[in-house]
């Protein structure tokens, strides 16, 4: 198995992906090999000062650009075919990767996988799935920024999706999915929503009903399915919030010295570093997007969480999922994207 890892995406970058990529490399099977994808000056001359690392499983592709924050992502997709995501895409494509890492910029990743890699029959919009610690098991969210305007349709895929990956990668047999709304009441929200209802309650999913935001924390489903302009805003605050208890615990304990207080399990649930970054799910290959700041330890459960959806199918899996008939005369309730742009939306401006 060979992942690309776009080595010029965080902001430590390159340092911060190679040391992530060693980490996986010598946590693996020796199946495994990481390419890694950027300006092979700069890579070579960081890992010219480390060692004891497995260097036969570690290879470079020269990449010279690289697409930096705040670059309208469709445009630099198309202006830059040598950055290091556009080269690292395109090799999953050319059947050379078997899965693109990347914590460079998320409208890139899922511009160029839109393009090159395309959407799966079935999918006209992929989406960004990630994952949230609550009280029980943690729960998928999707779409988690890649759509900020969507169709009830659209959170009807978003709902498949979800539970083929909750299934595969989560390990949970049977997924509950829910719809992130204002009240638990069918009624409740807006067009979209009670729209969106009225679909996941006719379909063979195991759908919960309306799930309210203080629901989230609680576990109350393990895949909860909104638009990527909600979804990103409630990825955020969870993350601000994760950080802030952090720090309070952390000041607490400093200034009562309280040393026989164990608290690295709740660290370990509230750290983002631990799940492995966010999957774009719907294209025809396995895209994970990952956190500008993440550090080695992230990077590294970002190549693991790419590995797990290699070798557990995913993709085969979502694409039988999507893949039944429709009533004649109903048009495309979980019809194919067609050609790029065509029927996708504006992906997010990150």
């Amino acid at each position: 198995m060979r992942i690309a890892l776009d080595a010029m995406g965080t902001d430590g970058a390159p340092l911060s992906e190679i040391e992530g990529a060693i980490q996986f490399l010598q946590e693996s099977e020796t199946d495994r090999e990481v390419l890694l994808v950027g300006h092979e000056d700069l890579i070579r001359e960081e890992l010219r000062a480390l060692s004891g690392f497995p260097s036969d499983r570690l290879d470079i592709v020269h990449a010279p650009d690289r697409i930096v924050p705040g670059e309208a992502p469709v445009a630099a997709v198309r202006r830059k075919p040598g950055s290091s995501i556009v080269v690292g895409i395109k090799l999953q494509k050319e059947g050379r990767a078997d899965a693109f890492v990347s914590a460079g910029s998320t409208g890139a990743v899922t511009a160029s996988s839109l393009l090159f890699l395309r959407p799966l029959k079935g999918v006209d919009r992929p989406a960004i799935g990630t994952i949230l610690p609550t009280s029980g098991r943690p729960t998928l969210l999707l779409d988690a920024g890649a759509n900020v305007d969507c169709k009830p349709r659209h959170l009807l895929q978003f709902a498949h999706l979800g539970r083929v990956y909750a299934q595969d990668i989560m390990g949970v047999e049977d997924p509950r999915i829910g719809l992130l709304n204002i009240g638990e009441e069918p009624e409740k929200g807006n067009q979209v929503v009670v729209e969106s209802y009225r679909l996941l309650l006719a379909s063979n999913l195991n759908f919960v009903g309306n799930i309210e935001g203080r629901e989230i924390i609680r576990g109350g489903c393990d895949v909860l399915v909104c638009d990527g302009f909600v979804g990103n805003l409630v990825l955020k605050f969870f993350e601000s919030v994760a950080g802030f208890v952090i720090g309070l615990l952390k000041r607490e304990m400093k200034a009562h010295h309280d040393e026989g207080l164990d608290l690295n399990e709740i660290f370990r649930i509230l750290d983002y570093e631990e799940y492995g970054g966010a999957p774009l799910l719907g294209v025809n290959g396995v895209s994970i997007i990952m956190h500008g700041s993440s550090p080695p330890k992230a990077i590294c459960n970002g190549l693991l969480a790419a590995a797990r959806a290699v070798e557990s199918k995913t993709v085969t899996h979502v694409a039988s999922e999507l893949a039944y008939e429709l009533p004649p005369g109903r048009g495309e309730l979980l019809g194919g994207a067609g050609r790029s742009g065509e029927r996708g939306g504006r992906v997010a401006e990150w």
